[in-house]
């Protein structure tokens, strides 16, 4: 395998035996799970088409160099003729003996072969367990050492620890990250007695969390003070994750390697081990935490007269679920029952402000399995949105996006090299992308003006009309995949969603690494010591690798509703359901189940009634003789007729 380095994309033109004339391309490959690849060129309608025996052991998202071998069928066709650098090289799956072979069959589904598993271990058939390519045989196959076992094909336990590996996380720690965690347990009282000084003391100050009811860390709290005047201060308490993670310690090193926790259906993978995220760190109820604060002076009308920003000390008084801070606001009576109405009543006045300046209001529905003693899920209910959470919610983004200025315009007097920060920025959506947007809207009956500057005030417009219908989460879906994907990055180009100049993420330390670089920085230019040039390099880096494991964990969680869905749709088999039509393809209709969110396909083949055609340019299929149509964004009755556990699939048919 050659030794992977830096791909240079470029184009030329290279002679074959002097008669006809070869494209040389470097770029990267997309393979099907059918071994035939794709490269895309800038400038060409179509891809060109490299066939199996072209592929020359290319997987997919390789960076490869290709050379055009002519056309078939019209279509330009390719071959590898080299790889530059290897896009993965380990992969999780399950175990098959074939042939007096130990086979790995990959859970990835763009790669198209097995893998030959070379141990001295003898492995069971339907195990799960991962691998590393080392090489390549003279045979038809890739050859993998082995890296991990997870347990049995289909086991709870096995399944999730194979999503958390597919993705490049780990579930515990290294050795030395460890020892430093059990460190720092011994040292604690003598640590905070340290760190504490000199610090702003809001310990006096009412002071609370508001979290999901099962939350294990906590690492935002909400101050709340009455100035006499009609003034509000109200302090936006971040856990000074940095005050006990120094750079270049292991933890560190294994926190910027993760990049953030993530979540599954039944568990939290942490960024950080747990005597930081559960302890030291966590705002808990009843004692005293470093905090790192965004502290605002706020007029009844939610202006803001002042600013400030430090480290500090507080002391949580309460730690409120969502739901028991419903209850008080609901009720008018219980615990800092004053403080919470305050915080209500103003947050509903920033979050008026963030729309009247054009913020997306992105809410989708979300689902929360309850699961049995052996990981099974025996029931699914529909998270709910609170005016707690909301509240939360606008707090949270006024400091984010308050840091963000703040620095920035610290920046400005900087020289150019030092301004370095690590920003939220979400990117205008493409023309061609919103092009795109706008036919699938026309074709359901919504209407999207692309012929200019779409805004976000346009498509809050949009989502008004969408209000309460059966098809309003899967336009928000569609909206959403429109558009850029928001990202870290040390130059700032604003956030389009949230219609903000300026957006940072400086409120959840304990959970994504961004917000640990953004507080260095602010704490750096708040004792006037802005990074060095060794920083900003690192910052840089770290900024693109954040983005990118952010993609990874969302990828991780969706792996683990997906399973669910499947396992707990397997048992009803037989069954009819309310859905709606959620994609059209040549072979058929998706449809997602209204209650579990469950995405199966219905074949065009299977529906015995007509002979149906995919018109799917117009997001639809119609019957040949009797016109019956079926649209994206329909709501049908449908009968689940098949699950399949190992490829995560539905199949349904009509009711």
């Amino acid at each position: 395998m050659r030794k992977p380095h830096s791909p240079k994309f470029s184009r030329g033109r290279a002679a074959s035996n002097g008669k006809a004339k070869t494209e040389s391309l470097t770029g990267i490959i997309d393979v099907t799970r059918r071994g035939v690849g794709y490269f895309t060129v800038q400038g060409l309608d179509r891809d060109i088409e490299i066939a199996p025996e072209q592929l020359h052991r290319a997987l997919n998202g390789d960076t490869v160099r290709i050379e055009t071998i002519g056309k078939r069928y019209g279509r330009s066709q390719g071959k590898v003729v080299e790889i530059l650098e290897r896009a993965k090289e380990k992969f999780v799956g399950t175990v098959r003996r074939e042939e007096g072979k130990t086979l790995l069959y990959p859970d990835d589904r763009r790669m198209y072969t097995p893998i030959e598993i070379h141990s001295t271990e003898k492995l069971e058939s339907d195990f799960k367990v991962a691998v590393k390519i080392v090489g390549w045989n003279e045979g038809e196959y890739p050859v993998g050492e082995l890296l991990e076992k997870f347990g049995k094909k289909g086991e709870h336990e096995a399944e999730i620890a194979a999503i958390i590996f597919e993705q490049g996380f780990e579930a515990g720690f290294p050795a030395r990250v460890e020892e430093e965690a059990e460190k720092i347990g011994r040292e604690r009282d003598q640590l905070m007695e340290e760190k504490t000084k000199g610090r702003r003391d809001f310990r006096t100050t009412t002071t609370f969390t508001i979290d999901p009811v099962d939350a294990k860390d906590f690492d935002d709290a909400l101050s709340v003070k009455e100035l006499g005047n009609g003034d509000i201060e109200v302090g936006i308490h971040i856990a000074d994750v940095s005050a006990f993670l120094p750079l270049g310690s292991a933890t560190d090193a294994e926190a910027q390697k993760r990049g953030t926790s993530i979540y599954l259906v039944d568990r939290t993978v942490p960024m950080l081990p747990e005597v930081l995220s559960n302890d030291l760190c966590s705002l808990n109820e009843d004692v005293d935490r470093l905090t790192f604060s965004a502290v605002f002076v706020l007029s009844p009308e939610a202006e803001i007269k002042e600013r400030w920003f430090g480290e500090t000390v507080i002391h949580s008084h309460k730690r409120f679920s969502y739901e028991e801070a419903q209850k008080v606001l609901d009720e008018g009576a219980g615990p800092h029952v004053k403080e919470l109405t305050i915080l209500e009543t103003l947050g509903k006045k920033l979050r008026e402000g963030r729309f009247k300046e054009g913020a997306i209001e992105f809410d989708q529905e979300e689902i929360k399995f309850t699961l049995d003693e052996k990981g099974r899920p025996i029931g699914i209910r529909k998270k709910v949105r609170l005016e707690t959470n909301l509240l939360i919610e606008d707090f949270m983004l006024l400091a984010n996006r308050e840091v963000a200025e703040y620095v920035y315009n610290l920046g400005k007097k900087l020289p150019e090299a030092r301004r370095t920060f690590v920003y939220r920025i979400h990117d205008v959506p493409k023309a061609e992308k919103l092009e795109e947007l706008g036919t699938f809207l026309r074709a359901i009956g919504y209407e999207l003006n692309t012929n200019k500057n779409v805004t976000a005030k346009d498509i809050n417009r949009l989502f008004d009309q969408l209000d309460g219908k059966p098809e309003e989460n899967l336009i928000k879906t569609a909206t959403i995949r429109s558009m850029a994907k928001a990202v870290y990055a040390t130059k700032n180009i604003g956030h389009f969603g949230l219609s903000f100049r300026y957006y940072t993420h400086f409120t959840s330390p304990i959970r994504r690494y961004p917000d640990v670089m953004v507080h260095r920085i602010l704490k750096g230019h708040l004792k006037g010591n802005p990074l060095s040039a060794q920083e900003l390099q690192l910052y840089e880096r770290l900024s693109i690798q954040s983005s990118e494991r952010e993609v990874a964990a969302a990828e991780a969680e969706r792996d683990s509703i997906k399973m669910k869905q499947v396992e707990y749709m397997s048992s009803k088999i037989g069954q009819e359901f309310d859905a709606l039509v959620s994609g059209i393809a040549e072979w058929g209709m998706y449809v997602s189940e209204n209650e579990s969110k469950a995405e199966g396909l219905i074949r065009l083949k299977d529906i015995n009634d007509d002979y149906y055609v995919a018109d799917t340019a117009n997001y639809r299929i119609v019957g040949e003789k009797k016109k019956r149509t079926f649209r994206l964004g329909d709501p049908i009755r449908v009968k689940l007729t098949g699950a399949n556990l190992d490829e995560r699939t539905l199949d349904f048919a009509l009711a």
